[in-house]
């Protein structure tokens, strides 16, 4: 769809979600930023078939198994892991794909990852400014006016008609929680399932490593904020309770706080 005032707006289904992409053009041509948004959308596609672990032959599902080696397998697999890796050791073990029941599980990171990937496409074909909304996970670029940043809502997890606050975001934010999904998070050091957060926001530079995070707090609760300090990320913990715990950088937008 595209608006009088250059925005171009899509929705692709895949990953288990909706992902809506909006562009802002700017000097781009809409013609241009269509192309761009079918090579995005693409590549959403592809993320799926790479990493779904739902479909039986997809490369991912096959290293479950035991089939094929990460080397062997499409490239996007061993950079993920790498991040995996990376959010392992950030998250102080409480986000572990290679913990999870079945085998390597990157999911907690991949659908994050490919968000922000698709938002690098649209960035680099020269789009103003573009937010890819993947079920929460949100990456953005620009702004939806020059010079102001994005202000992203953050859902109530106890209420879906209500927010418990607005955020200022540059690049990221991740929020994961069981309240759509019901309880799927995992611990890692236990293999049984446990969320000691209603929900967790994760706000940083990199998408899938704040969705890694955001999964881990979620877990965890509030004694998983101590592993952010001193990293490039900023958390909101929304308790069982309905209390909030944000760090003490948490970028609430401007009149945007919990309500």
């Amino acid at each position: 769809m595209t608006t009088d005032d250059g925005v171009l707006r899509q929705l692709v289904e895949t990953m288990g979600t909706v992902i809506s992409l909006e562009v802002h053009l700017g000097e781009l041509p809409p013609e241009q930023g269509w192309v761009a948004l079918a090579h995005a959308r693409a590549d959403l596609l592809r993320v799926d078939a790479v990493f779904s672990t739902w479909k039986p032959n997809s490369p991912m599902s096959r290293i479950r198994r035991g089939e094929m080696a990460v080397e062997d397998g499409p490239a996007e697999i061993a950079e993920v892991l790498g991040r995996c890796r990376a959010a392992r050791e950030l998250s102080s073990g409480w986000f572990d794909p290679w913990s999870m029941p079945g085998g390597v599980d990157p999911t907690g990171l991949v659908k994050g990852w490919a968000a922000a990937r698709a938002a690098r496409i649209l960035e680099e074909a020269g789009a103003r400014a573009a937010m890819v909304n993947a079920g929460g996970d949100v990456a953005v670029f620009g702004g939806p006016e020059t010079g102001e940043p994005w202000r992203i809502g953050v859902q109530d997890p106890f209420r879906r008609d209500r927010l418990i606050a607005v955020v200022a975001v540059g690049a990221a934010i991740a929020t994961s929680g069981c309240y759509e999904r019901g309880q799927h998070l995992i611990d890692p050091h236990t293999g049984e399932a446990r969320a000691d957060a209603a929900s967790a926001s994760v706000v940083g530079p990199d998408l899938g490593i704040a969705d890694a995070l955001a999964t881990a707090l979620c877990v965890v609760g509030l004694p998983g904020l101590e592993f952010l300090a001193g990293s490039a990320y900023e958390a909101l913990v929304v308790g069982h309770d309905g209390a909030l715990s944000p760090t003490g950088g948490f970028p609430f937008a401007e009149g945007g706080g919990s309500s």
